[in-house]
């Protein structure tokens, strides 16, 4: 059975949990990271020189960075609506899979939702915040135009493929933070069709509660 390393609150595990959800594998998921340690081990470090999480083990085979995973488990075991093998169809759903690691995610995680998880309110730089959120309503915007083409109700189409999870895994995050975000009516209904889907619910609805700083 394939393993997963790491907590159940980490984006990156909700991102590798959710694929494994979607394409019907089963795991076993084992706590690691955050407040259950684990990830400072040799043994841990042999998995994952950067002590991170997730690690995800299968078989002989061990891996480490969360959109890689889910690229791995849709080209092997996933269908060609989730991994479309032809490289025309699968190159623009990639584009948009490294857009948000690359420009949405460090943004909103870096310098949006971290400061407003894990500082407290008079320790956080408000000028530094409110230009963040006014960049990151810039991306959005991207995000939200593209989502209002007539490609269906998901990036891959009638249902999620593996852009789908790179790219939605955040926007529970995204919603739900007290933050100020632009008027994005189809990235909106995107992130709704996403959460009625009960992989999504499980796996990425996930309370961040626990995170924040008392």
């Amino acid at each position: 059975m394939i393993k997963v390393w790491g907590r159940a609150t980490s984006s990156n595990v909700q991102m590798v949990m959710w694929a494994l959800a979607e394409i019907g594998l089963p795991c076993e998921r084992v706590d690691v990271g955050g407040s259950f340690g684990g990830t400072d081990t040799e043994a841990y470090r042999a998995m994952n020189p950067n002590r991170l999480v997730p690690v995800l083990q299968d078989g002989e085979l061990t891996l480490f960075e969360s959109a890689a995973i889910v690229r791995y488990l849709g080209a092997r075991y996933g269908s060609d609506r989730f991994w479309p093998t032809d490289p025309a169809v699968r190159a623009p759903l990639d584009m948009w899979a490294e857009w948000i690691k690359t420009s949405f995610g460090p943004l909103f995680l870096g310098q949006v939702f971290w400061p407003l998880i894990g500082q407290r309110q008079e320790m956080r730089d408000t000028a530094a915040l409110a230009a963040a959120e006014a960049r990151l309503a810039a991306l959005a915007g991207m995000l939200d135009e593209r989502l209002a083409g007539d490609t269906g109700p998901f990036l891959g189409g009638d249902a999620p493929c593996f852009a789908d999870i790179i790219v939605g895994t955040l926007l529970y995050r995204y919603f739900t933070l007290e933050c100020q975000r632009a008027a994005t009516p189809a990235l909106a209904a995107y992130y709704d069709r996403l959460s009625r889907r009960p992989a999504y619910g499980a796996q990425v609805m996930v309370s961040y509660d626990s995170l924040r700083v008392s």
